[in-house]
Parts: C-alpha cells; sequence; structure tokens
C-alpha cells in the first residue's frame, strides 16, 4: 500500500482543508476497504453526499475525518445538534480517522470506529459562539475518544504499520453485536465496562478487579443503586456474545 497522498490533486485549491479533503479522500477510494464485508468502496459525489464513502456491496456508509494531529482523547468535530441528530438517524455513518504527516503527506495512522459505538454520552457540547461572533450561536462538539473501547477502534494503519485485511474482518466481526443495542443506556453500561476490562491491561481478570471500578461506574450512572448486579448482568452478556469467555468462578478471559 503505497501510503502518500497524491499531492497534485491539491494544486487547484487555496483553503488548507479543501487540499486535504482533496487528496485524503482519493487517497482512502484507492487503499481502503469495506471492513464489514472486505469489497470496495467508492467516494460519494460532494454535492449529493450525507457521507463521503458507499460499500459498493453491503451498502455501509462512511464518513472520514483526516488531520495532521494525533486523535486522541478529544476530537474536535461538526455541529452539536446536527450530529446528534444523524447519529440518531436511520442512515448515520461509520466514521474513519486519518492521520497524516504533515509536510510530506503521509498516512501515520488510519482507523475505523463502527457507528454502534457513537452514542450521545460520547458527544461533547462545546460552548456556544457569542453573540458578536459571525455565527453567533453556533453550537460546536467534540468527540469524546476515552469513552469508546479500543476494540472500536479498528486499525488498518498504525504508526505506518499495515494491519492484515484478515485481522480488521475479524475485530469489526467481534463487537458486531453491539449494532442490535438501540437504547444509548443500554449500550453504555456495555461499553464502559468494555472499557474497565481493557484498561487493566490483560486478557484475564476477576470479577473482583472490575468491582474495583464501582465508585467510577456510580459517577457514570448515578440513576443505579446496584452497581455489583449491573456489572455480572453486563459480564453475562459480553460472555454470551463471546466477547468474553467464562473460565471459572469469578474468573473471564478477553476472546
Amino acid at each position: 500500500m503505497n501510503l502518500n497522498f497524491q499531492t497534485s490533486l491539491a494544486n487547484s485549491y487555496t483553503n488548507n482543508s479543501q487540499k486535504i479533503r482533496a487528496m485524503s479522500e482519493p487517497w482512502t477510494e484507492q487503499n481502503i476497504f469495506c471492513p464489514n464485508c472486505g469489497s470496495k468502496l467508492s467516494e460519494l459525489e460532494n454535492n449529493k453526499k450525507v457521507s463521503d464513502f458507499l460499500c459498493d456491496n453491503c451498502l455501509e456508509n462512511y464518513e472520514q475525518k483526516a488531520s495532521k494531529n494525533k486523535f486522541k482523547n478529544k476530537v474536535i468535530s461538526s455541529e452539536y445538534y446536527s450530529l446528534i441528530y444523524r447519529l440518531k438517524s436511520v442512515d448515520k455513518p461509520n466514521f474513519f480517522f486519518l492521520h497524516y504527516l504533515d509536510g510530506i503527506f503521509s498516512v501515520n495512522d488510519f482507523f475505523v470506529v463502527p457507528k454502534y459505538f457513537f452514542t450521545s454520552e460520547i458527544i461533547e457540547r462545546r460552548k456556544p459562539l457569542s453573540i458578536t461572533a459571525k455565527r453567533a450561536g453556533w453550537t460546536g462538539s467534540n468527540i469524546l475518544f476515552s469513552k469508546i473501547p479500543n476494540s472500536g477502534k479498528i486499525y488498518y494503519i498504525e504508526d505506518w504499520k499495515e494491519i492484515s485485511k484478515k485481522e480488521i474482518l475479524e475485530k469489526w466481526q467481534k463487537t458486531a453485536f453491539l449494532k442490535d443495542i438501540k437504547k444509548d443506556n443500554l449500550k453504555g453500561w456495555i461499553l464502559d465496562i468494555m472499557n474497565c476490562i481493557e484498561s487493566l491491561n490483560k486478557n484475564d481478570f476477576s470479577l473482583n478487579e472490575i468491582y474495583a471500578f464501582e465508585k467510577d461506574l456510580e459517577i457514570l450512572h448515578p440513576e443505579n443503586k446496584n452497581i455489583k448486579p449491573k456489572i455480572r448482568q453486563q459480564l453475562q452478556f459480553l460472555r454470551d456474545k463471546w466477547y468474553l469467555e467464562f473460565l471459572e468462578k469469578g474468573k473471564y478471559k478477553v476472546l
């Protein structure tokens, strides 16, 4: 895979964001496949699209965000209310995130976050623009990456290293069960438990190790007064979906 942009595609643009779009989107169409089925992606026309790419086979759609900065804990996104509305719509997209190296215009990281990881809880509303601003009242948003489990960030390229197609397709299918959960509060619990498990940084873990996050989960879910039973319920769910394996009483393994 050629990780370099074709810089000549940006020659007719003066605006930097337009230049990056002109280079990055053709690169994605040429190099990236659909993580759901492995088929080719097609770039959609600017004046017709509600997203950036569409799979020719399964019709999954994808929106791309490109940045010269690493995508870390918080990423600036679009207008808050429009984004929330879109995340609740039937045509909400999956998201590609492309980090390029400024100056040499080469792809350093590229990953996809499936749409079912996006809930209203991971979208932070920014302060509206002041009444003296040109777009007074406009309200931006941030995507809180810290709330998305690592299993929801599926890399094609990480620090210039390409990931195999087989691994990408397998990782996508591993969390596909989340698309059947429609309510944000239910999905939020599952994602929070997945984050707790990942923070342990090991495959085998105990129930007591997850209980140690009880106070953190109380803050995230103040309406729930029975945190430990809820933890056990979510672990049972993840076991039933083959995300976890039950080893013995109080012992689990990430598959």
